[in-house]
């Protein structure tokens, strides 16, 4: 037998309470059927009511050997050694309450359980409240079930089933015995004996447990009890079943004051129930035949029963019992069943009469209404009501008796007063009783019933028609009969009303007049039965009971006491001769004034018409009477009444006035009066010494009552300095700040006066505002001086609480003295009234902290001389009692009693909520809370309690004040959402804060250190975090997923705002998420019942789900980081499944795939095995369509000013949101209406009004819609951040790509379909393009990478999993949402363009390797199939172009201006656009529409931004960027023919060459020191280099677009380089060839070849001869700079340079040197084709071309050694030609075997070894441990891309050494012809002739002149060449023939074998060669 865990005695059973609860009070669906369950279940339970489990010997052998040999316990497997102590006290607790020793073990288990739920109790206490909970909720069960019942008194409105189902059950129970059961199990259950038993064994703990002890043993009775009540209000009891119940009556006792106890109260009027027989007289349903009191051996056994003489415990109660059943008799008498019984039935008159003796109307007053329980439940009112108006009804001549005897003994007693003899001793007060019985019942009505009507019959005249007249044609229908009976009494018994009975009928009718209605019918009796005016005249007085009598008697009292009205001054005032009013003549005024307060305060009517009379004028008659001798306690009912009559503002006004007049405080002193007179002086010297203060408690009513309806500003002007401050001050200085040291004979009135007076001071507080008026000194004139104004009273009030003021010291002692008597849990005198004072003293503190911050604005602004502090730095002050600074923590402790006092907690956290707003406040507050470990047990105990609390019910409205339980519900869950407030304010703050401390976070270590464990474990006590998350997971394990989501949507938002901040913050996000993952499985939990659907509130929902998924985007990317592959899969399939989930199987996990299919099939009742992802059902709750307000609709209001006003008073509150203060408004506008002057506005203010309402509810509805549209963004911003953590942070292999494409096209198709329905609010844009961008990148990477593993490349559908159609479906909706978002956004079009690019793509054809084979034949390739990426591009283009001319619009006027981002990416897209669209469509339109021109001539406007980029200080990079994305855009333009002429056309030439930049060129060295250390910023000259090579790259795309017009481009860009000449030759100078350099030289040599040629400046049109000589210069200079520079790099200067970038960058030195190596071949390739060109140029035939290389053929060994200098002014020889070839053939042959290699590398990738993977990616990934981190598939990806990389390098540089040869050969062929066939060598004798420098010079002008096209000049045709030598000539073809040997003849012969023939191209390699090996072979000459 294993040991439960959960109690056997607690666990199922609260279980079974929830159940019943849920099923009957909730009404919980599909509740009926665990009902039954739970039923049948506990069956026993309720059939042996209350028994325990007994003990055995052998449980006790068991339980002893649990030490030893273990005990097994369910749920856990093996068994579990416990320790002896627990089975000491186990064995304890099994004779203490006499159970069974396991139930004990049970119990204390399930203590030690419980225990954190209960800090600071053992174990084994908090197992004695589990079994009292566990015996309290089987009778709550009992009582619920049977309240459930169908039957005679209520209903509750259930389902048949369900009632059919509780009726079947408890018959059953009540067939076996329930009545007895519950009877014996009331008596035997004494709260008295179980303490003892307690006490003796140690079972009770601190006053808290004592008290919760207690209450539940007395709840547990009363519920029983109650069980019995409600089944004799629904269906009558069995005849031995009413026995027992009356023998168990007989034996009751009353409490000490005479009134029954709460239970007790419950049998008794179930016994009244039970003989009810009024439901037979109605006759409803058909039950007659079912009921005992119809039969007789029933009727006969009650009835012995009854009249038997043996004398109960309560004569009272046997009094009762009789009266009803004599009623009864009564009424069976009257029935046709009841002649049968009429032996009984005659003795009704008997049994009453013995009632009466038995004094029946004292015992139901004190006995019955003296019980507090009787006012609570509204059947006993109507039992009793019923029982009296029987009384009346059917017993008339009863009534008749006791009246007749009243009068006889008035009669009497006259007699005896006349006589002065004893008063007779027979006398009987039945009718007084009764009388007060009434009048006592009636008086409390706390269920609005108002029952008293049925007295009141209404009379003709009331209703002002005549007899037989109708009201609107409707015949006047006769009151019932009971009713007229009743009215009869109450008129008949004021006829000649006995003396003696006077005030019993005055109490009598205040009872009755107690209600709106009743009060009328009273008022209208009181005037009638005045006499008439003519009465009057004739001396005749009307009846004693009428306003007339009354009002004329107190004139006269008045009259009277007015005549001995003495002196102030006169020493007799302290001992007045009261001669006026005897006792009784003051009990009857007491009375009176008691029923006149009554009806008026009810009765506005009576109100107006009593003050307004004019005879009576009471209220002067009042304040008169109060000027004169009374005692006080006639002078408090006097101002009672009084503030009554000023509940109406109409009479308050002038009962202020008169108030000041008659002085009754004394505000004014004149001049020679010694001592102060009127309250004050009642107060301190009356009332001190009788050491009782009505007259002050009713003085501060009468005030509280008149402050609310108006405050007079002028009060006493003219008197005194006007205003309220004399009353203020008395009620500040002589009645609260004495009051805690006067003397009080009731202890409770102490309480009442503090109460009384801080409600006046929370009123006035509560209504003040501060003005900047309340802070300027105002001066008034009195009696011809100027005196300072009074303050409002509220300013006082402030500036009191904002010092260290005796009021504020008292208000804080009191709240320190009242949390000490409510941790003492005992009752004592005032109890109530403490708690209302205690409550008003928070309520002005939260109103100081909430108005003090304008206070103080408006106090520093207006610079008064007023000191005040900040009152939350005064609450740090030190307490005098105490002397500890404890005020907050006094206030927090508040929050300890939030089940007791629910109104205080509430304060309580409010109040600390406002302090926590101050940062530095927060720090000592940590230190306050924990410095004393128990304070700090109890205060976090308090919070956690607050938070736990189970009756909080989020309120929709304000409106349902109706029920006392529904707003108790709402004020606690106030509660918790200020504490959940305060934990968010705190978390924002910097640590140590309170949020930390009541989460359960370490404050003295560092937070981060923190381990989070359950409540309980390893002694970690229950914290805030603990009582969130258990209010989250309620209900998470169902299918309705958490239950605080739809109960309480706005609170589970804060909650889950709070764990999303946990989460979020550095510090504590790492213990709360292990914590969250490992205890609780929050996430998983919650996410699985995504979406929260919420038809009332969806802006809660959203928010609920927005702060969720931020915590899972965090816990998706924290498990990633941390490689916790499991936890991040499970998320990432919740998420992003399609397949549904079998979460709700019964066993959760069914083992294999076809059985999970059709479990789900059949539990979700679908046939597709498909479900909406999680993520897009999320999507589909946030509505994007918002409705707006309309606009305004005024008739008197100023639209403009409305919208004005409604700017004016909007404030951003704590969510952020930018709302109206609606409050703040409605007082703007009702003080604008209150302004107008005039009668037509009076006439027009109700339409004011309303219009005034209309805007109100307009403002609501805005704020509304904010709220709406904020909920949205947020939660659409939540959703972007989880998808966008699920596609870029989690590992990619957990989604598989053909999924993940499947993934983003579903969310891009939902995201689009939403953004782009009609109604999509535009504030919801930017936000979707965000994610609409963050898709299609990772779509475009997710399909590229998908090709780059080869997969799928032959599919028919498309290339990639994703089929083409969806592609085209995306591509339109992403053109669809562009267009729509028109001329704004333009923003968010920058996001749209770059989804649109990364769309693009995906259909751009990857690097293939260039292997160098054998190409296709063209008509092979013509008639290819097309490919994939083409085949898309096709139809991408073609769906661009459907969307025609409106696209290419707004692409490119957003190309053109506007903001820099959404420039660049629209510049990018037409740059995209344009390089696919072949038919130039898009070029057309850009250059028809001028949007070409517009950008080419925005060059000039960049000059000027990119100078200012070239200073040292980086400054912003825009301009630069942009500029960059033009030239990308000109330069792809300039592509086609087309384009390029365009480009001419537009002058784009024409602007750069204006352009400055380019002459800037920055000092390297000086801006070395400038650089960014992050190595983002560029340096000055990489800058520039951006600037420049975009420059020469478009003019080289334009030189080779423009072969047709080639000259006109080339004379424009040579016209460029001449302009920029000065740069462009010190950059062909350039000292130090960088990496950067290199690039500009490669870009400058390939244009100055192009251009820099003669005969290009002949197509510049006419230029005059000057001009030409300078141009020709210009060039000439760029030959031999060029010249120069090949002298440079085909030398050795080459190896080091190479050898120079490896050192200077060591980790990415293979990459540097093959750019390094690619871009010397290029320099090279480009000056070896400028110089063909210019040979090719100058002439056609050898003989007369020019010579570039002097004639020498040793190799350039020295070149390099001699100094750069010589090198320039000396001219280039051939043998530098033939190193060069002789290089390039050597580097081709290096080239194509590396290029080899790498092909086969690729080829067999997988077969390659690790760590020739890793080298290779070691080019691709930064960081040194970056190839590590990768996957295997990546690397292999990497790898692969690297090899394609090295091998299209090689190819590069193999087609640049192939043409670098051939141009080498042809240059040497040119010169070698010319030199050894053409040229006349100089002897040197020439030398000597006179003409020889003069033909020099002659030959160099006439070959400049040549190379212009003039003259053709004879002779040497060298470049500066002097003369050549015969010895020369022979040196150099030795030379050649040396060098131009065999084996380079054979190299260069198999390059052309290599390399031409595979390339399908013919070279002229092998002639040359041929040719200048002819040449050297020839013979000298």
């Amino acid at each position: 037998m294993a040991v439960n865990s959960g109690a056997s005695l607690w666990g199922p059973l609260k279980e079974l309470w929830e159940t019943v609860d849920g099923a009957v009070l909730r009404r919980q669906p599909e509740s009926v059927h665990l009902l039954d369950l739970q039923l049948k279940k506990h069956k026993s339970h309720f059939l042996s009511l209350f028994r325990n489990p007994p003990k055995s010997a052998e449980q006790r052998e068991k339980v002893r050997k649990a030490s030893t040999e273990g005990i097994a316990i369910q749920g856990q497997q093996g068994s579990r050694l416990l320790p002896e102590q627990l089975l000491k006290e186990a064995f304890i607790l099994s004779d203490l309450f006499d159970i069974g020793e396991l139930a004990a073990l049970e119990l204390l288990l399930a203590g030690e359980q419980q225990q954190p739920h209960f800090p600071g109790l053992t174990r084994g206490l908090v197992a004695v409240l589990l079994y009292w909970d566990g015996k309290l909720c089987v009778a709550n069960s009992l009582r619920t079930l049977i309240q459930s019942r169908q039957g005679k008194t209520f209903t509750l409105d259930l389902s048949g089933e369900l009632v059919a189902l509780t009726s079947r059950f408890t018959d059953e129970l009540m067939n076996q015995g329930l009545t007895k059961r519950i009877l014996t199990l009331v008596s035997e259950i004494n709260v008295t004996r179980e303490f003892e038993k307690l006490q003796k064994e140690r079972g009770l703990g601190n006053e808290k447990h004592r008290k919760e002890v207690s209450d539940l043993i007395k709840e547990s009775r009363q519920a029983l009890a109650d069980s019995l009540f409600l089944w004799t209000c629904q269906s009558p009891l069995t005849k031995d079943d009413t026995l027992a119940l009356i023998g168990h009556l007989e034996t009751v006792t009353a409490q000490a004051d005479g009134s029954l106890d709460s239970m007790n109260m419950a049998l008794v009027m179930a016994l009244l129930y039970c003989l009810d027989v009024s439901f037979i007289e109605q006759g409803t349903e058909d039950r007659e035949g079912e009921n005992p009191l119809l039969l007789r051996q029933y009727v006969s056994a009650v009835h012995s029963r009854l009249m038997d003489g043996q004398p109960w415990k309560l004569p009272g109660l046997q009094a009762l019992c009789r009266l009803a059943w004599a009623l009864s008799l009564r009424v069976l008498s009257q029935l046709p069943q009841g002649c049968a019984l009429v032996e009984f039935t005659e003795a009704d008159e008997a049994l009453a009469d013995q009632a009466l003796l038995g004094d029946v109307f004292l015992f139901m007053k004190e006995g019955i209404l003296g019980c507090e329980s009787f006012g609570q439940e509204e059947f006993y009112i109507r039992r009793l009501h019923s029982l009296i108006t029987d009384f009346l009804a059917l017993m008339p001549m009863k009534v008749k008796q006791l009246r007749n005897r009243a009068d006889e003994d008035a009669r009497l007693v006259h007699m005896s007063l006349q006589m002065d003899s004893e008063l007779p001793s027979s006398l009987r007060k039945d009718l007084d009783h009764l009388m007060i019985l009434i009048g006592e019942f009636y008086s409390k009505d706390s269920f609005g019933l108002e029952l008293g009507l049925e007295f009141w019959c209404p009379t003709e005249s009331l209703q002002h028609t005549s007899l037989q007249g109708s009201y609107l044609g409707m015949a006047l229908q006769r009151p019932p009969h009971k009713q007229v009976v009743l009215s009869k009494f109450v008129r008949q018994m004021g006829d000649l009303l006995p003396s003696t009975l006077y005030m019993s009928y005055l109490r009598m009718l205040k009872g009755l007049a107690n209600g709106p209605q009743c009060a009328h019918y009273c008022f209208s009796l009181l005037k009638t039965n005045g006499a008439t005016h003519s009465d009057n005249i004739q001396g005749v007085s009307g009846s004693p009971v009428s306003w007339e009598h009354f009002f004329h008697s107190l004139m006269l009292y008045h009259e009277n006491l007015r005549r001995d009205f003495p002196n102030p001054d006169a020493a007799q005032y302290r001992h007045p001769p009261i001669r006026g009013i005897t006792q009784r003549e003051m009990e009857g005024l007491t009375s009176f004034f008691q029923l006149l307060t009554t009806i008026i305060t009810w009765s506005e009517n009576a109100r107006l018409a009593l003050c307004e009379h004019p005879q009576w004028t009471p209220v002067v008659v009042m304040l008169g009477l109060l000027q004169c001798s009374v005692p006080p306690v006639l002078k408090a009912e006097v101002l009672q009444c009084l503030a009554a009559f000023g509940k109406s503002p109409e009479i308050a006004a002038s009962l202020w006035q008169s108030l000041e007049y008659t002085q009754i405080l004394q505000t004014v002193r004149a001049p020679g009066q010694r001592q102060a007179a009127g309250i004050e002086v009642e107060l301190n010297e009356i009332e001190s010494s009788c050491e009782e203060y009505p007259l002050t408690r009713s003085f501060c009513h009468l005030i509280s009552t008149l402050v609310e309806n108006s405050l007079p500003i002028n009060l006493g002007a003219g008197l005194r300095v006007p205003g309220f401050q004399p009353y203020l001050d008395f009620l500040r200085d002589s009645v609260f700040l004495p009051f805690p040291t006067r003397a009080y004979r009731r202890p409770a009135e102490k309480w009442e006066v503090a109460d009384a007076v801080l409600e006046v001071f929370h009123k006035l507080l509560r209504d003040y505002e501060p003005q900047p008026s309340d802070f300027v000194q105002e001066m008034v004139e009195l009696q011809g001086e100027q005196v300072s104004a009074h303050k409002p009273p509220g300013h006082s009030i402030m500036f009191h609480l904002l010092n260290d003021s005796p009021m504020l010291v008292l208000c804080l002692s009191l709240l320190e003295e009242g949390v000490r008597q409510l941790d003492t849990y005992a009752l004592f005198p005032g109890k109530k009234h403490l708690e209302s004072a205690v409550l008003h003293c928070l309520r002005l503190l939260d109103l100081a902290l909430q108005k003090e911050v304008v206070f103080m604005d408006l106090l520093r602004e207006s610079q008064a001389s007023l000191l005040v502090s900040p009152l939350e730095q005064l609450l740090q002050g030190v307490s005098p009692q105490t002397r500890k600074a404890d005020h907050i923590v006094n206030i927090a402790r508040y929050l300890y009693h939030s089940s007791s006092n629910p109104e205080a907690a509430f304060q309580s956290a409010k109040i600390l909520r406002r302090i926590a707003n101050y940062p530095n406040i927060q720090n000592r507050l940590v230190g306050d809370f924990t410095h004393d470990q128990t304070v700090s047990d109890k205060l976090m105990a308090g919070f956690v309690e607050c938070l736990d609390n189970e009756e909080a019910e989020e309120g929709t409205e304000k409106g349902d004040e109706s029920e006392p339980q529904k707003t108790i519900g709402r004020i606690r869950h106030e509660t918790q959402i200020h504490i959940l407030n305060l934990l968010i304010t705190s978390l924002e703050l910097k640590t140590p804060n309170l949020a930390l401390y009541l989460l359960g976070y370490e404050v003295k270590k560092p937070v981060s250190s923190t381990n989070l464990q359950d409540p309980g474990v390893l002694g970690c006590s229950r914290s805030c975090l603990h009582a969130i998350l258990s209010l989250l997971q309620r209900g998470t394990e169902k299918r309705s997923g958490p239950v605080l989501t739809q109960q309480a949507p706005h609170l589970a938002e804060l909650c889950y705002q709070v764990i999303y901040q946990l989460c979020a913050c550095p510090e504590t996000s790492g213990p709360t998420m292990r914590y969250l993952r490992t205890s609780q499985d929050f996430l998983f939990s919650h996410l699985q019942h995504l979406p929260f659907i919420l038809s009332s509130n969806q802006i809660a929902a959203l928010s609920q789900m927005s702060w969720l998924m931020k915590t899972a985007a965090i816990e998706l990317r924290v498990t990633s980081l941390n490689r916790q592959r499991s936890h991040t899969q499970r998320l990432v399939s919740l998420l992003l499944d399609d397949q549904p989930h079998t979460q709700h199987t019964a066993d959760g996990e069914s083992g294999m795939e076809e059985e999970t299919r059709s479990v789900s099939g059949f539990l979700h009742f679908d046939t597709v095995s498909k479900v909406r992802r999680k993520l897009l059902s999320v999507l589909d709750t946030i509505d994007f369509s918002q409705d707006m307000p309309e606009l305004l609709q005024l008739d008197f209001f100023e639209r403009t000013q409305i919208e004005q006003v409604i700017s004016n008073c909007e404030h951003v509150n704590e969510q952020g949101h930018t709302v109206c203060n609606v409050k703040l408004l409605h007082r703007v506008l009702v003080a604008e209406v209150n302004a107008l002057q005039g009668m037509a506005a009076i006439g027009q203010r109700p339409l004011l009004m309303e219009e005034v309402n209309s805007i109100l509810q307009q403002v609501v509805e805005r704020n509304r819609v904010r709220r709406s549209l904020s909920a949205k963004r947020h939660a659409l911003r939540s959703w972007r951040s989880l998808v966008e953590t699920l596609l870029t942070a989690c590992p990619a292999d957990l989604i598989p790509a053909d999924d993940r494409q499947l993934i983003i096209r579903d969310l891009l198709l939902d995201l689009h379909d939403k953004v782009l329905s009609e109604d999509a609010a535009g504030e919801l844009m930017p936000i979707v393009a965000g994610a609409v961008f963050t898709l299609t990148a990772h779509l475009s990477q997710s399909v590229l990478s998908e090709q780059q593993q080869g997969v799928g490349l032959e599919a028919s559908s498309g290339f990639a999993s994703i089929a083409n159609s969806a592609l085209h479906l995306i591509l339109r909706k992403l053109l669809d949402f562009i267009l729509c978002t028109g001329g704004g956004y333009q923003r968010l079009r920058a996001h749209l363009y770059g989804s649109l690019l990364y769309y693009l793509q995906i259909a751009q054809k990857p690097d293939e390797p260039d292997t160098l084979q054998q190409g296709k034949a063209m008509w092979e390739r013509l008639t290819a199939p097309e490919d994939g990426f083409s085949k898309l591009q096709r139809e991408n283009l073609a769906i661009i172009e459907s969307y025609g001319k409106a696209l290419m619009e707004v692409v490119c006027r957003d190309a053109c201006d506007g903001h820099e981002i959404s420039r660049m990416l629209a510049l990018a897209v037409l740059d995209r656009i344009l390089s696919i669209d072949r038919q130039n469509q898009w070029l057309v339109y850009v250059c028809n529409s001028g949007y070409l021109r517009s950008l080419v001539e925005s060059l000039r406007q960049d000059d000027v931004a990119l100078q200012s980029l070239l200073t040292p200080q980086p400054p912003l990079l825009k301009p630069l960027y942009i500029y960059e994305s033009k030239m990308a855009l000109l330069t792809r333009v300039a592509k086609t023919g087309q384009g390029a002429v365009e480009l001419l056309r537009c002058g784009l030439v024409a602007q750069l060459i204006e352009c400055q930049v380019f002459d800037m060129v920055p000092d390297s060295d000086a801006h070395r020191v400038m650089r960014d250390p992050s190595g983002f910023i560029p340096s000055p000259m990489d800058r520039y280099r951006q600037i420049l090579l975009p420059t020469l790259r478009l003019f080289q795309v334009i030189l080779t677009s423009t072969t047709m017009n080639h000259q006109q481009g080339a004379a424009q860009v040579l016209q460029w380089l001449i302009v920029h000449a000065d740069t462009i030759q010190s950059l062909l100078r350039c000292q130090e060839l960088s990496m950067g350099v290199l690039q500009e030289l490669s870009l400058l040599t390939g244009i100055i070849s192009k251009t820099a040629l003669p005969g290009a400046l002949e197509m510049g049109g006419e230029v005059n001869s000057a001009a030409l000589m300078e141009f020709q210069g210009h060039i000439n200079r760029f030959q031999r700079l060029c010249l120069s520079l090949l002298g440079r790099l085909a030398g050795s200067e080459r190896e080091r340079l190479l050898k120079q970038a490896e050192i200077a960058a060591p980790g990415d030195s293979a990459d540097r040197r093959e750019e390094m190596e690619v871009a010397m071949q290029q320099v090279c390739a480009n000056i070896m084709e400028y110089c063909q060109t210019l040979l090719l140029q100058s002439s056609a035939q050898a003989q007369f071309s020019i010579c570039l290389f002097s004639p020498s053929g040793s190799e350039p060994a020295d070149l390099s050694s001699t100094l750069p200098s010589m090198t320039y002014s000396r001219t280039p020889s051939l043998g530098l030609v033939l190193y060069l070839l002789k290089n390039s053939a050597a580097d081709f042959f290096r080239f194509h075997q590396s290029h080899r290699q790498s092909l086969g590398k690729l080829q067999s990738l997988d077969q390659l070894p690790p760590e020739e993977l890793k080298e290779l990616c070691q080019g691709l990934v930064s960081g040194p441990g970056g190839v590590e981190k990768i996957s295997s598939v990546q690397r292999s990806l990497l790898a692969k891309r690297r090899l394609v990389q090295l091998i299209n390098n090689r190819a590069k540089l193999l087609a640049l050494c192939s043409y670098v040869i051939e141009t080498c050969l042809f240059v040497l062929w040119r010169h070698l012809e010319y030199y050894l066939l053409h040229c006349t060598p100089t002897d040197p004798k020439d030398s000597l002739l006179p003409g020889a420098s003069l033909y020099r010079s002659r030959l160099t002008d006439g070959e400049k002149r040549y190379s212009f096209g003039g003259l053709q000049a004879s002779g040497g045709r060298g470049l500066g060449l002097s003369r050549v030598s015969q010895q020369d000539l022979d040196l150099l073809k030795s030379d050649m023939a040396a060098g131009f040997g065999e084996a380079l003849q054979r190299k260069l012969l198999e390059v052309e074998g290599l390399y031409s023939q595979v390339r399908s191209r013919y070279t002229f390699i092998q002639a040359l060669v041929r040719r200048i090996r002819g040449l050297l072979r020839q013979p000298k000459s």
